[in-house]
């Protein structure tokens, strides 16, 4: 009978949900699961293109959150084994989910030591499944990958969307870089269609630049990644765009 008021009237007990006027209703206390359908995380470019004997992949290394240039060491291009690099763009957290599996399972084809490696067309092949069935059970994994290898000799690169869809091509650029750096390529491969690698990685820090200019989630520092069907992957970074804003004065009617 002395007992003080609750502090907060007719609030919630202890470890239990207040159940607001006039809104949804809440969540059981055991059913946290949520569909990714609003990213919070996210990377921008990425910028692929097949050369003579291999293939130049580069992304940079920022993860917005929201608007925010939050964070800014997040590599996004991976070595999966000697003969694949993966790249995403889109969620990273989701990204890091898909890598975490992609890693056992290449854990696991090494437990078997039967010679047989993950090849990059089997990569591209499972990612679609992998996708196209999240997307399917309206739960997708908002990411777009990028599969680049060697497989018998040749370059292959791929690429597969949120949805499961999936092509192949000499030139994959992925989020504001298939608008703005594809064309870029595609006049670079019309005026030599087989490029060197000098050359392949001459146009994509070319793209980089200009997408630096003009993707306002972009960032300076950025990784290159080459898989070469003689020299085997690597994985170059952070390395830095080079920045020349004098026109920027001439710029006028924004």
């Amino acid at each position: 009978m002395f007992s003080a008021p609750p502090f907060w009237q007719n609030g919630p007990a202890p470890g239990s949900f207040y159940d607001f006027p006039n809104m949804q209703p809440q969540v059981q206390p055991n059913d946290f699961r949520q569909h990714t359908q609003s990213p919070v995380t996210t990377s921008t470019s990425l910028v692929a293109v097949t050369y003579d004997k291999g293939i130049i992949i580069a992304g940079d290394l920022l993860a917005s959150y929201g608007s925010l240039a939050r964070y800014r060491n997040c590599p996004r291009i991976v070595k999966v084994n000697n003969n694949i690099i993966l790249g995403s763009s889109g969620d990273y957290a989701d990204f890091q989910y898909v890598q975490n599996f992609i890693e056992q399972k290449v854990i696991s084809d090494e437990c078997l030591d039967d010679g047989i490696t993950l090849k990059p067309k089997s990569l591209y092949c499972w990612l679609t499944r992998i996708l196209y069935n999240r997307r399917s059970k309206m739960d997708p994994l908002w990411n777009n990958f990028i599969v680049a290898g060697i497989q018998d000799g040749e370059p292959f690169l791929g690429t597969v969307d949120k949805q499961g869809t999936a092509y192949s091509d000499k030139i994959i650029c992925t989020g504001y870089g298939a608008h703005i750096a594809t064309p870029m390529l595609r006049d670079a491969l019309d005026n030599k269609p087989q490029l060197t690698q000098a050359e392949a990685r001459a146009q994509v820090e070319r793209c980089m630049e200009v997408l630096y200019y003009r993707d306002a989630r972009s960032f300076p520092k950025y990784q290159l990644g080459i898989i070469d069907a003689d020299q085997g992957v690597s994985i170059e970074g952070p390395l830095q765009v080079a920045q020349n804003w004098s026109v920027a004065h001439s710029i006028k009617g924004y």
